[in-house]
């Protein structure tokens, strides 16, 4: 049984990854930025080693003796290309036989607007370039995302700017994203190919909004604009429109850009894809929004 690496180990996904694969008796080499937020991990076994894909110095080192690797994409938009790029090269280097990607739904329909879909594309590419064997596993919109960061200041003000307008996304719980890429890791045949992430159920965002304020007794009023109008939203937050004008480290470390163009490829179409790769892949169907949105709602303003 080989070795599997889990890059960003540290965070929510990669952390849940690794501690699923340890309790099925996989060896784990976990990869992060910061190790002291792993000791739990090295407790349990795993082994926890330093790696930045800014940098390729010790990345090959930090990869030696792993056989696949979760490459969970990184935060920084527009700089994600580079980052992973140099995760690649270090793998191929160290001999890594298989790595299994967190990609975008949608991502490489032609004409997508999406920011955050062009880094995804690219390091599609790259893999595919790569030699190495690969799996895409294409997310779609987080329902936990949908339950707290969209949930919560919509009920709080009452309101909520929305571009996305008609256009419908597939909302997919991050436990049963964590789920497929345990079993793609975990399970033969999965080589060079590709899995639509996705929830159980189409959404707009805008009746998404509309079962989060009967679950919490409160209206959000939803109010439909164009992309010009949700960035002056963001504008007025303070939010740096462009990637490449983020404090990484500040107190607003992404950028309305991504979000802004985001909603735009929902509005035209191109998140409307229905698939049963979850259940197909995990053999357990996938958690409603409604589910989700129950988990979370005591974080609900009241």
């Amino acid at each position: 049984m080989g070795k599997i690496i889990v890059s960003g180990a540290s965070g929510q996904f990669g952390h849940a990854a690794a501690s699923q694969l340890l309790d099925m008796g996989q060896q784990v080499i976990a990869l992060s930025r910061n190790v002291d937020k792993l000791a739990d991990l090295a407790a349990r076994g795993a082994e926890v080693r330093v790696a930045d894909f800014d940098s390729p110095d010790g990345l090959v080192e930090a990869m030696q003796g792993g056989d696949k690797l979760l490459l969970i994409s990184t935060t920084m938009v527009g700089e994600r290309p580079r980052q992973h790029g140099n995760a690649i090269d270090a793998a191929r280097a160290a001999g890594v036989s298989h790595i299994v990607y967190t990609s975008l739904l949608g991502a490489r329909k032609p004409g997508n607007p999406s920011v955050e879909g062009f880094d995804h594309v690219a390091t599609e590419e790259l893999l595919e370039q790569s030699g190495v064997a690969y799996t895409f596993l294409r997310d779609s919109l987080y329902a936990e995302a949908v339950a707290t960061a969209m949930a919560i200041p919509a009920l709080a003000a009452g309101a909520k700017m929305e571009n996305s307008g008609a256009g419908r996304v597939p909302v997919v719980s991050r436990d049963d994203c964590i789920a497929m890429a345990v079993a793609v890791l975990t399970t033969p045949g999965h080589e060079n190919m590709a899995y639509d992430v996705t929830g159980p159920e189409l959404w707009t965002l805008t009746d998404a909004m509309a079962m989060i304020a009967e679950m919490a007794g409160k209206p959000i009023a939803v109010e439909a604009v164009e992309e010009e109008g949700m960035f002056a939203y963001f504008d007025s937050l303070g939010v740096p429109r462009k990637s490449k004008d983020v404090d990484p480290y500040g107190p607003i470390p992404w950028a309305s850009e991504g979000m802004v163009t985001f909603g735009q490829s929902i509005r035209e179409g191109y998140m409307d894809i229905e698939s049963d790769d979850v259940e197909r892949v995990t053999g357990r169907k996938p958690r409603t929004l409604r589910s989700v949105c129950e988990q979370f709602k005591g974080a609900w303003p009241q």
